[in-house]
C-alpha cells in the first residue's frame, strides 16, 4: 500500500511504510519527497533530533483513511546518506491490523 505524507495539509511525499513493529504500533519506511517538500526540507533537517510537532504531519492511505499514530517523525539524512526515513509510532492495534495486514500477520501468525 502507498501512503501520502502531509505537512499542514500539503502533500509533501509518500511512503509504502514497508517496515514496522506491530506490537509497538510502529510503521516505517523510505520517504519519497515531492517538490513541495523542498520548501520545508530545512525544517525537517533541523528538527530530526527533536520534536516535529510544529510541522503538523499526517499520513493517509492514498484514496483512503488517515493513519492515527501518537507521533510521526521524518529523519532527513539526504545530505549525509542520500536517505529520508519516516516513522509513525503508536498506531492503534485495530487500525494497524487493517492498514498493515502483511506486517501484522507475519508477526502474530508466525
Amino acid at each position: 500500500m502507498r501512503f501520502e505524507v502531509l505537512s499542514s495539509s500539503i502533500v509533501v511525499g509518500h511512503s509504502e511504510l514497508e517496515g514496522g513493529d506491530p506490537p509497538m504500533g510502529v510503521a516505517e519506511g523510505i520517504f519519497y519527497p515531492l517538490t513541495a517538500y523542498t520548501n520545508i526540507q530545512a525544517d525537517f533537517v533541523a528538527s530530526r533530533e527533536s520534536s516535529q510537532d510544529h510541522l503538523n504531519l499526517t499520513i493517509r492511505l492514498i484514496g483512503g483513511e488517515t493513519v492515527i499514530p501518537i507521533f510521526i517523525k521524518i529523519e532527513d539524512f539526504s545530505q549525509e546518506l542520500d536517505e529520508i526515513w519516516i516513522t509513525a509510532c503508536g498506531i492503534d492495534h485495530v487500525q494497524y491490523q487493517r492498514l498493515f495486514p502483511s506486517q501484522y500477520n507475519k508477526y502474530f501468525n508466525s
